[in-house]
């Protein structure tokens, strides 16, 4: 059987406990970090930027991404563009869809453009 480490796999962290995150952070095989809105208020975070950018301070060498929680599309691009400003290291995630069940496409293709 194949070492973990020889497996063609990214391991990203999923979760918004911050010292759960950097004990995580000192295991070779995680290569980065995710969270959503929903899993930050089960961890009892009640600012998402400040939760973020404390993460971003102590997670320097890893991507982290942080999901925009705006249902509608001008709150998900406005959130996403200030997202990205947090840090070099951030990737922002966008829902396919939201609530309505509309396809947010078109603003993941018009955001990442300006990549």
């Amino acid at each position: 059987m194949s070492r973990i480490a020889d497996l063609n796999v990214k391991i990203f962290a999923d979760g918004a406990d911050f010292d759960g995150m950097i004990k995580m952070a000192h295991n070779p095989l995680i290569q980065g970090f995710t969270t959503i809105p929903r899993s930050c208020g089960k961890a009892g975070v009640n600012d998402y930027e400040t939760f973020a950018r404390r993460a971003l301070a102590a997670i320097t060498n890893r991507p982290v991404s942080f999901e925009v929680f705006a249902d509608d599309f001008p709150g998900m691009a406005e959130q996403a563009r200030t997202i990205a400003t947090w840090g070099p290291n951030v990737n922002v995630k966008i829902p396919v869809t939201n609530t309505k069940g509309q396809s947010s496409i078109e603003l993941i293709r018009a955001l990442s453009s300006r990549a």
